[in-house]
C-alpha cells in the first residue's frame, strides 16, 4: 500500500479535501430552500463564538437565530452527517487549546456544549470527523501535531492521542517548524491526509476499520509526500465524483489539480490563485456541479479566484476574480449552487454573492451578515 500511493514534487504526484466543515460540508440535502448556517469565529469565551443563522438559499437572506458562549476562539467547525452533532476547535495557546463537542437541536436551531478536551497541541485550526463518526481529529498549527479523539456513544470527546511531527521548510519566518493546517479523509475513506504548511508535506495515514477496535490510523504504514519547497499546503477539496482533488498552497498561492484513483493522486497542473504574491491564499471549494473551482486570497487584492474545470481531464482555466471584504477566510457554496458566502474576518461580515451556474462568475448581492471576526461557515439542513 505504501508504494501505491506515492508522490514526488518534481514528478508531480501528490495527494489531498478540506473545508472547515470537515468531511461533509453540509449535513444531508435540504428538503426545501431553508438551511441553517453555522458560523465559527475568533471570540473570547464570554462572547457567542458560534452562531446559528437561518439561510434562505433561494433568496440569499440570512437571519440570526441563536449563539453559543463558553468556548475561546471556536474558529473551525465540523458537523455530523445527521446534523445533530457539531465539533469546534478552541484555537488557543499550547496549554489552553481545546476540541469541543456540541449537540445541535435542529428543531429549535440551538447549540449546547457537551464537553471539552485539551488537544495537547497549540492553535488547532481545523477539525474533522472520521468516516464512521467515531473519532474527531484536529490539526494543531502551532503544536505541529494531530490530535485523535475517540468518541463516547453520545458524541462526547474522550482523551486524545497526539501524533507529532518534525522538520521545517525554506521560509525562515513561516516554516521554522511543522504547522499542521488541515486533516481530511479521502472520499472513499481509505486515507487520512494531513497538510503541513511548515514542512511542505502531506502526511498520509492508511485508515483502519475502527469498528474492529484496532484504532483509526495505521501509523506504522504512514509516510510523507514532499511538495514543492516553500509552497505551504493549506486546504484541499475533492470533485463531487471523487476523481479529482484541488489543493491550495498558502505561501506560493498555487492551485494544484490532481487525479485520484483510490490508490494515488497524480498531479495534473499548477495554476496561480494568488497573482500578487501576497502569500495568503486560504480556502478552496468546488461547485456542487463540479464545473468550477473557487479559491480565496488574503493580504493583497483580497478576493476569490474563479477557475473553470475541464470535464475531460480535470485541469483548470482561470476565468475570473471577485474582490471581497478584508481577509476572506473560509467560504461556502449553497447546496443548490446559487450563492457563495465568504467569511471576511477583518470587515466583520459574511458577504453574500450570487453565483452564475453557467459562467461561474460571482455578483455581489449587497447583502451582508454582520458578525464579529467570522472564520468558518457550515450549512446544515433543516428538518
Amino acid at each position: 500500500m505504501k508504494k501505491k500511493l506515492m508522490a514526488g514534487c518534481m514528478a508531480g504526484i501528490t495527494l489531498l479535501m478540506g473545508s472547515c466543515a470537515g468531511k461533509a460540508g453540509q449535513a444531508e440535502k435540504p428538503a426545501d430552500d431553508s438551511l441553517y448556517l453555522l458560523v465559527g469565529s475568533y471570540a473570547d469565551s464570554m462572547q457567542e463564538g458560534v452562531k446559528v443563522y437561518e439561510f434562505d438559499q433561494e433568496k440569499g437572506d440570512g437571519t440570526y437565530l441563536s449563539g453559543l458562549k463558553g468556548i475561546s476562539n471556536p474558529s473551525f467547525l465540523t458537523v455530523s452527517g445527521n446534523g445533530e452533532r457539531v465539533y469546534a476547535v478552541g484555537e488557543d495557546s499550547e496549554e489552553g487549546s481545546t476540541a469541543n463537542a456540541l449537540s445541535f437541536d435542529r428543531e429549535a436551531g440551538r447549540l449546547k456544549l457537551l464537553n471539552s478536551m485539551f488537544t495537547g497541541g497549540g492553535a488547532p485550526c481545523n477539525i474533522t470527523l472520521s468516516p464512521r463518526e467515531d473519532y474527531v481529529l484536529t490539526a494543531n498549527y502551532m503544536g505541529g501535531s494531530i490530535s485523535v479523539f475517540p468518541l463516547e456513544a453520545d458524541g462526547q470527546l474522550k482523551e486524545s492521542h497526539v501524533i507529532r511531527f518534525e522538520g521545517k521548510g525554506p521560509d525562515p519566518e513561516r516554516q521554522s517548524q511543522p504547522h499542521l493546517h488541515s486533516v481530511l479523509f479521502t472520499p472513499d475513506s481509505k486515507w487520512l491526509l494531513a497538510n503541513d504548511l511548515g514542512t511542505d508535506r502531506i502526511h498520509v495515514f492508511p485508515v483502519k476499520d475502527s469498528s474492529k477496535g484496532e484504532g483509526l490510523l495505521d501509523e506504522a504504514a504512514a509516510y510523507d509526500i514532499q511538495l514543492r519547497p516553500g509552497s505551504g499546503p493549506r486546504h484541499t477539496c475533492f470533485s463531487p465524483d471523487g476523481h479529482y482533488a484541488y489543493l491550495i498552497t498558502e505561501i506560493s498561492g498555487d492551485v494544484v489539480a490532481m487525479a485520484y484513483d483510490g490508490m494515488r493522486l497524480d498531479t495534473l497542473q499548477y495554476i496561480k490563485a494568488d497573482t500578487l504574491s501576497a502569500q495568503g491564499s486560504a480556502d478552496i471549494h468546488v461547485s456542487p456541479d463540479g464545473r468550477y473551482v473557487y479559491a480565496s486570497n488574503r493580504l493583497k487584492g483580497d478576493g476569490i479566484a474563479v477557475f473553470e474545470v475541464d470535464t475531460e481531464d480535470g485541469t483548470l482555466n482561470r476565468v475570473g476574480y471577485q474582490p471581497t471584504g478584508i481577509h476572506p477566510r473560509n467560504f461556502v457554496i449553497t447546496p443548490n449552487g446559487g450563492f457563495l458566502l465568504v467569511a471576511c474576518r477583518d470587515t466583520n461580515e459574511i458577504q453574500i454573492f450570487a453565483r452564475d451556474a453557467d459562467t461561474g462568475m460571482l455578483t455581489d448581492t449587497g447583502k451582508r451578515i454582520k458578525t464579529e471576526k467570522p472564520v468558518c461557515l457550515v450549512f446544515v439542513a433543516k428538518k
